[in-house]
């Protein structure tokens, strides 16, 4: 049987046929004999498989294959079901012996009695993706070769044959009944199912006040497998998920990890001035006598160290976090030495306020929604950014707070920006690293020949609007765009960013692909805005990039720019044609070339703009 479809048997010599089979008379196989099911059992490696039979071995020592789908002439490619060494062997090749995978039972064949053999395999291309059942219980596999490698093909330009390979291998003397071949890997309970089927009849005509238990297991298997459509499908999805989740594990590595001995606590002695020769007291895992002890009943490992940090007794890792936040709203924090709260730190400007705010933050059970929220809605947040000359002479690093934050963003959120303005920007998260735009050659100094890193191979669609987050990171050759704007290098933890201004940093948002594209996107949809109405398409630019109306030198000026710009590009269309081209995302068919030049330089004006790049 051949689940789905109904197979068409061919049959080569004269089989002989006993009666006593499992399913009435039974053929006997002998050399030039067998059965030919066609092109059912066409499997590929890198998907799972199941397939057996009833059978009757006659001679126990003797060698033959009871199914194959295996092609003598292209090395024995293909697999099989056969019997060796009064046990029964699995084969699945590329090229014997070469490229293959031979397992094999123990001595578990009896001659002169039915037997249940099958055959599970689960697309891994490893010994511990096949099984083998006789009779339902499933058989200890000794490895005899095993030099199958990932890439094998093992799809045989031959027919699926009962009682012999392509050519020879005959199962002398031996019957096989109920050959069921299913294109995923059966469970150990379909398996047992499938034994119950000749038996069926007999239960089915029992008294149903006789049936034992085991008929009563018969039957409920049978009808899950065999009529249950719901059941079937969810063994599918089952079967193709774990497909899926082979293929991942084939494709990673294995990664080691260390882990705690259990039920012993870790320990450690004293080494007399330093020697690990000499050993001192034994000690075990505490806190510092100065500082506060561990938590009630927490354990003295990793995890009570964790309880002890967040502890209410601890001051410090509240000091500390948002002490780190401040820094990221206000540009540096409370304690400037974000990194160092130790004695070679500097003091806080506020120690009051930063004792409050990281009173607050514990009390309140480390709410980060909330500490943003209040600090973002704070007076102090919410001041002008002006400058005086007194405030200047008084506080000229605003480390007093009479002001509120301006300075450049982080290397990522000039980026991100520059997307969410223009509407670019992919709200997709999660996944593996992309790599968005990058200047050519960047890599190359740096390549190993045979490294997976050699080449730079630019993403295309979604991918390359996603946020800098997401953006691929090799250590020597960091992206350029976010090196020139001061990104840390992740060779070391990096509490506190430098920030620089350079002509770089110009240079690349005035050029860089991604900057010119974003002002391209911008300035179309801003066209589309405000149809004929060019003021509108001012008021929504400023408004997209400056998140403000625009003031009215502001318009008359982005007015005027785009007029210059215009008549530019109207004399010289090769221009506007090669600024439009910069970047990967399509112009809408409608565009006029000339005008959407000349917005597109009046967005990427904007976004220049020390308003836009700063915080």
């Amino acid at each position: 049987k051949v689940q789905g479809s109904a197979a068409v048997l061919q049959t080569t010599g004269e089989p002989q046929w006993a009666p006593g089979g499992r399913l009435g008379a039974a053929p006997v196989f002998n050399a030039g004999v067998s059965v030919s099911l066609g092109e059912v059992g066409d499997f590929e490696l890198k998907k799972g498989f199941s397939y057996g039979a009833w059978v009757k071995v006659a001679i126990a020592d003797a060698s033959g294959a009871i199914l194959a789908r295996m092609d003598a002439k292209q090395g024995l490619r293909g697999y099989d079901l056969f019997q060796t060494d009064n046990g029964f062997a699995v084969h699945i090749v590329d090229k014997w012996p070469d490229n293959a995978l031979k397992l094999t039972t123990g001595k578990v064949a009896r001659p002169g009695a039915w037997q249940h053999v099958f055959v599970t395999y689960d697309g891994s291309g490893k010994d511990s993706g096949v099984k083998v059942y006789v009779d339902g219980k499933e058989e200890k596999l000794k490895v005899a070769t095993n030099t199958l490698k990932p890439n094998a093909v093992i799809r045989a330009d031959t027919p699926l044959l009962v009682g012999q390979r392509s050519s020879g291998a005959a199962f002398e003397g031996g019957s096989v009944q109920d050959v069921r071949v299913y294109a995923r890997r059966l469970s150990a309970e379909e398996v047992k199912s499938l034994m119950g089927f000749p038996l069926l009849k007999t239960v089915l005509g029992l008294d149903p006040s006789k049936r034992t238990a085991a008929h009563k297991e018969a039957l409920l298997q049978h009808f899950l497998n065999q009529v249950d459509e719901a059941y079937q499908k969810l063994i599918g999805a089952l079967a193709s998920l774990e497909g899926e989740s082979n293929a991942i594990k084939a494709r990673g590595v294995i990664t080691h990890i260390q882990k705690e001995v259990a039920d012993k606590m870790p320990m450690a002695n004293i080494m007399i001035r330093g020697q690990y020769n000499k050993l001192g007291e034994e000690v075990e895992a505490v806190p510092p006598a100065a500082l506060h002890t561990l938590p009630e009943g927490a354990p003295k490992n990793r995890l009570g160290l964790a309880q002890w940090l967040v502890d209410k007794r601890n001051p410090l890792t509240p000091r500390v976090t948002v002490n780190r936040f401040w820094q990221e709203i206000f540009g540096q924090g409370l304690v400037r030495t974000t990194e160092d709260f130790g004695v070679m730190g500097m003091k806080p400007s506020n120690v009051d306020l930063l004792d409050w705010l990281a009173s607050d933050f514990r009390d309140n059970g480390g709410d980060v929604r909330r500490l943003f929220k209040m600090i973002l809605t704070s007076a102090t947040y919410r001041q002008a950014a002006v400058v005086t000359p007194l405030k200047l002479e008084k506080d000229r690093d605003n480390a007093l707070l009479s002001r509120g934050p301006r300075f450049r963003m982080d290397a990522e959120m000039v980026r991100d920006y520059a997307l969410a303005a223009s509407g670019l920007i992919s709200s997709k998260m999660y996944g593996p690293s992309v790599r968005p735009y990058q200047p050519d050659g960047i890599w190359d100094v740096v390549g190993l020949p045979n490294g997976d890193t050699r080449n730079y191979v630019q993403d295309k669609g979604e991918s390359l609007y996603r946020r800098g987050l997401y953006t691929f990171w090799k250590r020597m050759a960091p992206p350029a765009t976010l090196d020139v704007f001061n990104a840390p290098s992740r060779e070391v933890s990096c509490v506190r960013r430098e920030r620089t201004n350079t002509p770089l940093q110009a240079l690349a948002t005035l050029n860089d692909t991604q900057f010119v594209e974003a002002a391209r996107r911008l300035a179309e949809n801003a066209l589309v805005a405000a149809g004929s109405e060019e003021p509108k398409a001012v008021d929504y630019i400023i408004e997209r990039a400056l998140c403000r109306p625009p003031k009215a030198a502001e318009r008359d000026i982005l007015l005027k720019s785009s007029k210059d710009f215009l008549a530019h590009y109207t004399e010289h269309p090769e221009d506007a044609r090669a600024l439009l081209a910069v970047g990967e995302s399509k112009i809408a068919a409608t565009a006029q070339p000339a005008s959407l030049a000349a917005w597109t330089m009046v967005c990427n004006q904007v976004f220049n703009l020390d308003e836009v790049l700063n915080k």
